[in-house]
């Protein structure tokens, strides 16, 4: 089906942005896919679908696998965007197998059960030490004083990014992130390469002084790895640094203030979790869920496919939205209600298939830390003013979340 004129997906338009679910219903209403003109893309709304759109091996992250550019109908990326391409491309998150198996295979080895559990003491320390710092001042901004430099650290941390460095982190990921919204601008695209330039050369100087000097880091496991099916490349371990420290916190930080933007608008929901702590692990669950923070997922298509009766040939490119997967009614009773003790809650907001969130469980560890600090330590927490939304569709966060502690 294609999208006709009065469709209102529209995700340049600011009050789409700030409310995209009735048009998702509207999306879904009109079929399992529509044909999105400005973008090239098929919309994909509905959870059945894109649930099984994302283990669908006729789907890939890239192409470069089996076609090149010409082969598959598509143009060569444009020269002077190449820093950001390289720096993108070799990160597990845009490859498929073999080289997305091996390189997952190794970067789970950080990301184990018991490599999270030992890491809850210091996750829940950092959280409740930046929590305080929000009640000594009575409030600030909930994004810069809490959810952003919690997930920052942590995942620094875990790489081995000394501590003196991490505030270029955030900047430079902003940057990057912006290449994933939807047609990007020109200006978007020379700020993300020359981030991607900065990024990579910082990095580079890391790996060197890792290869010098061991620590007990991602980075130095990274150079370690002894095994030739697993060994990685200089750039590809540049990329996944990249990729870990920008999928590491982006999500956690938008689903913090997403999240507390929703308990605030919400005060029965929010008197609930503060009356019963014990709802926190559904309640964040079901944040996650009400507003996700990656709205859309992109993967092209490399053997024609069918959905509903509409043939989708190779070489055209599926948009998966996850927001609107989230609210279906088909698999979300009264979805637009948030329920925090919601226990049948199979959302997508951690993707699925082989691309499924590597993080899930850290990011899991970081969200339940800071919010049962700040339900211990700031019960009195409330909202100062309403925020502004960012601007970007793909990625869905807040521009900052001025509270106040009474």
């Amino acid at each position: 089906m294609s999208g006709p004129v009065d469709l209102a997906f529209d995700p340049w338009d600011p009050a789409f942005v700030a409310d995209p679910y009735p048009a998702y219903a509207e999306l879904r209403a009109r079929g399992r896919v529509v044909r999105y003109e400005p973008t090239d893309q098929w919309l994909v709304p509905h959870h059945a679908d894109v649930s099984a759109l994302l283990r669908d091996r006729r789907l890939g992250r890239t192409y470069q696998h089996r076609f090149s550019h010409e082969e598959f109908g598509r143009s060569e990326p444009p020269a002077a965007h190449e820093p950001f391409r390289t720096l993108n491309d070799h990160g597990m998150l845009d490859l498929e197998p073999p080289d997305h198996t091996r390189i997952r295979r190794l970067v789970s080895k950080a990301f184990t059960p018991r490599t999270v559990e030992r890491l809850k003491p210091y996750v829940r320390g950092l959280a409740d030490e930046l929590v305080g710092g929000l009640v000594r001042d009575g409030g600030g901004d909930l994004l810069t004083d809490v959810a952003e430099p919690l997930p920052v650290a942590v995942i620094a941390e875990m790489l081995g990014i000394p501590e003196a460095d991490r505030g270029q982190l955030r900047p430079w990921s902003a940057a990057i992130c912006g290449m994933y919204e939807l047609n990007p601008s020109e200006d978007t695209a020379a700020r993300a390469v020359r981030a991607s330039v900065e990024f990579s050369e910082y990095l580079r100087e890391l790996i060197a002084e890792r290869r010098r000097r061991p620590g007990d880091d991602l980075i130095s496991g990274l150079i370690a790895a002894h095994d030739e099916d697993d060994r990685l490349t200089e750039q590809e371990m540049i990329s996944t640094a990249v990729l870990l420290l920008n999928a590491g916190h982006e999500a956690t930080v938008n689903a913090t203030v997403n999240g507390w933007w929703a308990l605030f608008r919400n005060p029965a929901q929010l008197a609930a979790l503060r009356a019963d702590h014990s709802l926190i692990p559904t309640a964040i669950e079901e944040l996650m869920r009400y507003d996700t923070p990656l709205q859309l997922f992109e993967r092209w298509v490399l053997d024609d496919i069918e959905i509903d009766g509409t043939v989708i040939p190779r070489g055209a490119e599926i948009a998966m939205l996850f927001g609107s997967a989230n609210h279906d009614p088909a698999v979300f009773p009264d979805p637009t209600r948030l329920d925090l003790a919601r226990a049948d809650n199979p959302h997508i907001s951690f993707s699925a298939g082989i691309h499924y969130c590597i993080g899930a469980p850290l990011a899991r560890l970081e969200l339940t830390a800071s919010m049962t600090a700040l339900l211990n330590r700031a019960p009195t927490l409330a909202l100062a003013k309403d925020p502004a939304r960012k601007p970007n569709f793909v990625i869905r966060g807040l521009e900052g979340l001025s509270v106040e502690v009474r």
